[in-house]
């Protein structure tokens, strides 16, 4: 097995090598895993290293500490200090940011030639159930939430719907609207995830799904994931996708939005909790 931790100590992403399964690790577990665009780019450079080694026929998303992913970073987006985050003082530039960074680096791993598992355990919270629903296949731990509350703070679900794609219409609509939060045993019914394990044993359940998928010639592997994707984009997947983004990039440039915005700069993050809450 082979092990880089990162260029650096302070890397928010462990990349390990078993035989013909990569795992990513995310690695901010202080920070519930939120996606800062460090992580979201050194995760999209895990992603082509993996795709880039012919040995590596799966490879497994996980996560350390508790929680998957809370969601994006919201400290580093509301301080506006990062290159990025500095960026959305205007619409052109939120636009730039959330295209390059969310929307494409998304939708490549959704493409991403090899088979994908993601192992969630823990909070695993809008923007985290956004990446999740990238992965082929979800292993659930018995503790997984899930949930998207940005409705309540003036946004329309992020970037990418994934939810009525992975829960159909009507459920999607009751998740997002009512703020909902469901455990691992709802979502493998709901058709979210496809298995449910003890939290013990999420490592163990990933790695041999993984083992079972790797049996597959990676050719034939390839080609069904792609047969299956071309047929979602045939429903319209990617384009409802593509439509959904630039509705977002409208309603989070309304004067609503823009107040909200401002209003959790100086509330800071009590401020969005209160407005997850309902409060």
């Amino acid at each position: 097995m082979t092990t880089t931790p990162g260029a650096d100590a302070a890397s928010t992403i462990r990349y390990e090598v078993d035989g013909a399964v990569a795992t990513i690790t995310l690695n901010r577990p202080r920070a519930a895993n939120a996606q800062n665009s460090r992580m979201i780019e050194e995760l999209d450079a895990a992603f082509d290293r993996a795709d880039a080694d012919d040995e590596v026929r799966v490879v497994v998303l996980g996560a350390e500490g508790k929680h998957f992913s809370a969601g994006h970073d919201l400290k580093e987006l509301l301080a506006g200090e990062e290159h990025w985050s500095a960026l959305r003082a205007t619409p052109e530039g939120k636009l730039r940011h959330e295209q390059v960074m969310y929307f494409d680096k998304l939708v490549k791993i959704r493409d991403l030639r090899k088979v994908t598992i993601a192992a969630v355990q823990g909070t695993c919270s809008a923007a985290g159930l956004m990446l999740a629903c990238m992965c082929d296949l979800i292993v659930a731990a018995d503790d997984a939430r899930f949930s998207n509350p940005v409705l309540r703070m003036s946004g329309v679900g992020v970037e990418l719907l994934v939810e009525p794609w992975e829960l159909g219409p009507r459920k999607a609509k009751e998740f997002l609207f009512c703020a909902q939060e469901f455990g691992a045993v709802d979502a493998e019914r709901y058709g979210l995830v496809n298995r449910v394990v003890p939290r013990s044993e999420l490592e163990g359940a990933a790695r041999a799904m993984a083992e079972q998928v790797a049996l597959v010639p990676p050719l034939t592997a390839e080609a069904v994931k792609a047969s299956i994707n071309h047929m979602v984009d045939g429903m319209g997947q990617r384009e409802s996708w593509r439509y959904h983004f630039m509705l977002h990039q409208f309603v989070s440039n309304t004067p609503t939005a823009l107040a909200r915005v401002e209003a959790r700069k100086s509330g800071g993050m009590d401020a969005v909790k209160k407005e997850q809450g309902g409060s």
